[in-house]
């Protein structure tokens, strides 16, 4: 990265634009002074560490794992990592190269370096099911499993530990303004209500978007009838912006926690295709009611403050963050 991309990257007012990497379905967080994301891409799991979400751009990637097992080191999707016990679980999609081979797996790191190294932990759910996108929900001390099972809807089951499925998966209908894809899940937690978040209507279609359920605090995640199906999409196409195809979310915070803020893939173009989704981020409110704000997914031509407490908004130049 030269230190001209850098400062290009940051601009020169505390603000960034997007998208912050070429792959889709992201997966960001920031931990001891970095963001960490990852996107899909294929044939390995790669991570893009930088101490600016402006610097993301223009980041080398570095590979967390690769697989010889010929039976899961192709279509390597979907990635989360989530640190527990000062462990990080990294949770994706990996099949044979065939869209019936697809399954959930994770992995462990030796420590709490989200960069690794990482060892095989196994895989998750039923061994010959079909499923996609795994992700993590934390409720007290219980783990739960969500993810996208067959006819591409979503499920969840109840972990014993991070590593290991103990329960038997749990079908929760969920409306999307069209027939096809419930994928995609995220979570984010407030006053301890849980809003699960995710897509519909193939990422590969304009209309591609964000629908969400709420689960009231105390709760049973495994009960579908507890949680609550909000009407009508959260987060959809922006045609003045030319930004399609928003979906295939997650959450993270501001540097110094005060903020919430989304990250999602679009696309600059209405045309049915899985090319050009890149990963954008920006940031939401609350309502009064206590749910999530959206908005609307800003065009990459958008000035976007950096995140409360970024070190680029503090004064330091992009040649301090190389």
């Amino acid at each position: 990265m030269t230190e001209q991309a850098a400062a290009d990257s940051a601009g020169s007012d505390g603000t960034f634009r997007n998208p912050l990497n070429p792959g889709p379905d992201p997966f960001l967080t920031f931990y001891a002074g970095s963001y960490y994301l990852s996107t899909s891409q294929n044939d390995s799991l790669q991570i893009w560490q930088a101490s600016s979400l402006a610097d993301l751009a223009t980041a080398q990637p570095i590979t967390v794992w690769s697989d010889q097992d010929p039976s899961r080191n192709q279509d390597m999707w979907a990635p989360s990592f989530h640190l527990l016990d000062s462990h990080w679980y990294f949770y994706y999609t990996a099949s044979d190269g065939t869209n019936d081979g697809h399954r959930l797996y994770v992995l462990q790191s030796a420590g709490s370096d989200p960069l690794g190294p990482y060892t095989f932990a196994g895989q998750l759910g039923a061994p010959d099911t079909w499923a996609i996108d795994p992700e993590l929900l934390c409720l007290g001390d219980q783990y739960y499993l969500l993810w996208s099972g067959p006819n591409n809807l979503l499920h969840i089951a109840a972990m014993s530990d991070p590593v290991t499925v103990s329960g038997r998966a749990v079908y929760l209908p969920s409306a999307g303004g069209c027939t096809e894809v419930r994928e995609a899940p995220a979570t984010i937690q407030r006053d301890g209500t849980t809003y699960l978040v995710y897509s519909t209507c193939d990422t590969g279609k304009p209309d591609y978007q964000l629908w969400m359920h709420s689960l009231p605090p105390g709760a049973d995640p495994l009960v579908p009838a507890n949680w609550y199906q909000h009407p009508d999409a959260v987060f959809t196409r922006n045609d003045p912006a030319t930004v399609f195809g928003p979906g295939s979310n997650g959450f993270f915070q501001s540097p110094d926690g005060s903020e919430d803020w989304l990250v999602y893939h679009a696309k600059d173009t209405s045309v049915y295709t899985y090319d050009g989704r890149t990963t954008r981020a920006q940031k939401f409110t609350w309502n009064a009611d206590g749910t999530p704000n959206f908005g609307q997914p800003l065009s990459l031509d958008t000035d976007i403050t950096l995140p409360a407490g970024d070190p680029a908004d503090s004064g330091a130049t992009a040649a301090d963050r190389v």
